[in-house]
């Protein structure tokens, strides 16, 4: 469908040309976020906040399946507090944004703004948590954070964030290894079911693994730039914070033992990935599950005699159905709306005009394949809803041809740095765990580890860039 040639898609920089322009482009013109006066925050619009109500709903109702329930813990943590855990404060301290005074005065200690929030969670497990029968605590928090960026893009890196971190104690490192590859499994069903993206699900290396944890397990999805992004990650925490927080309980065998943690977290950057893997030329293509409005109606020649109230009696029926759907009766030429909408990455418009209600027929408009055809009026409802279905379905199809059309397998380095030239996606090699070998490939390429996936497959016997016995394989790519 060619371009219209008035509007606001032609002012969208093609992904071709740069993907980044492209990608900041559809997000202003989308009218998702706004700049703030604070360097690296960003104001999320209604549009862009609909879409994370959407998926926030979607997350809680699958934390509270699984026995999860909501708290809210401080803003502020004392730096006494983040200093506990050495391994912890080392990773996050270029990161912290500090508050050293309070109504004029300075503070006896400074406050950190929390950049995550084990200390603070564990500084209250260590007081409510005494025998076995206090256990599993299955904790989850819906809240802000903040982290001093040095270079920020909205979505994918901001200074302050949203997101949901749980925080969970267990008796023993099976319960808590469990629990982490639970939750990223929770993740991973989310991403797949509800943002149409596919990912590759698998623990990270000891490098990349989050700062205080035992071991961290990653799901990683591929955009269309080729570059991965890191969806969400779950941390098995071992007992390096109890021992730090003097996490103690009374166990069966009345012995006081240390417990077992796991902390996992998603954020908005989500939505970045979103648009980086669904996006295209005109702007943004939503999933209907997180798509504010799943079918726009847009009346034609709204200013004739009965268009106005037959589009609202549609969106009635739409709405009743379960539908979200809106009419949009501005003053602006259909063109204009059509172009709008589809910027927007609205999955169905419905076009209905006085030939249509004479037909008793509408026009509706795919926005994944951008293909539109004619329909009875009569049972409309049960068409879109369908509709709605097949393309949730095929976008997430399309997304995972696209990755799999974009990820290499390579036994050598020629054919790792061929899969990293000519791919731009992701590259699936054996590996010998070396931390220096890690760096290298990074130093040599700017790829990293994303990681170890839990369907292994024996490629060689060698690591592809040191020759050394390979122990894993693991996925590589650029990533954001």
């Amino acid at each position: 469908m060619a371009k219209q040639k008035d509007g606001f898609v032609e002012r969208i920089t093609p992904q071709s040309e740069d993907f980044s322009r492209w990608y900041t482009d559809v997000i202003k013109m989308a009218d998702m976020v706004d700049y703030s006066d604070v360097k690296g925050a960003m104001v999320i619009k209604y549009y862009g906040y609909g879409i994370w109500e959407l998926m926030q709903r979607e997350m809680d109702d699958r934390f509270k399946a699984t026995g999860h329930k909501n708290a809210y813990f401080p803003l502020l943590i004392p730096k006494s507090l983040l200093e506990k855990e050495a391994e912890h404060v080392e990773g996050f301290a270029p990161e912290v944004a500090w508050v050293t005074k309070g109504g004029g005065e300075e503070l006896a200690e400074p406050l950190a703004i929390r950049p995550t929030s084990e200390t603070i969670f564990c500084s209250m497990y260590s007081k409510w948590i005494q025998s076995h029968r206090d256990l599993p605590v299955l904790l989850n928090q819906w809240c802000n954070v903040l982290r001093w960026e040095k270079s920020t893009r909205p979505f994918l890196r901001t200074s302050e964030f949203l997101w949901q971190e749980g925080h969970t104690v267990h008796a023993t490192e099976q319960e808590a290894e469990e629990e982490t590859k639970r939750m990223l499994g929770v993740y991973v069903d989310f991403a797949e079911n509800v943002l149409a993206i596919p990912v590759i699900s698998g623990r990270k290396s000891e490098k990349e693994k989050f700062a205080g944890a035992m071991h961290t397990y990653t799901m990683e999805a591929l955009m269309l730039d080729g570059k991965a992004l890191q969806m969400g990650t779950s941390h098995n925490l071992g007992q390096n914070f109890s021992k730090g927080f003097d996490i103690q309980f009374l166990d069966k065998d009345d012995q006081l033992k240390y417990a077992w943690q796991t902390s996992w977290g998603t954020s908005t950057r989500m939505i970045g990935g979103i648009i980086m893997v669904h996006g295209d030329e005109r702007g943004l293509r939503l999933p209907p599950k997180v798509a504010p409005v799943q079918c726009i109606v847009v009346p034609v020649a709204q200013h004739k005699e009965g268009v106005l109230d037959a589009a609202d009696k549609l969106c009635g029926e739409l709405k009743a159905a379960g539908i979200r759907a809106e009419v949009d009766s501005r003053d602006q030429s259909p063109g204009w709306k059509f172009n709008e909408w589809e910027l927007k990455g609205v999955p169905v418009r419905i076009e209905i005009g006085p030939r249509d209600i004479e037909n008793g027929e509408c026009v509706v408009f795919r926005r994944d394949i951008c293909e539109k055809q004619s329909e009875p009026l009569a049972g409309i409802t049960e068409k879109i809803n369908g509709l709605l279905a097949d393309i949730q379905a095929g976008m997430l199809q399309r997304a995972r041809d696209f990755r799999e059309a974009h990820t290499f397998e390579a036994t050598d380095w020629n054919g790792f740095m061929e899969g990293i030239e000519q791919g731009h996606g992701f590259v699936r090699a054996m590996w010998c765990g070396d931390a220096q070998c890690e760096a290298d490939i990074k130093e040599k390429t700017g790829v990293t580890t994303r990681c170890m996936p839990f369907e292994q497959k024996q490629l060689s016997d060698v690591c592809v860039h040191c020759g050394k016995p390979a122990k894993t394989m693991m996925y590589f790519a650029k990533s954001y």
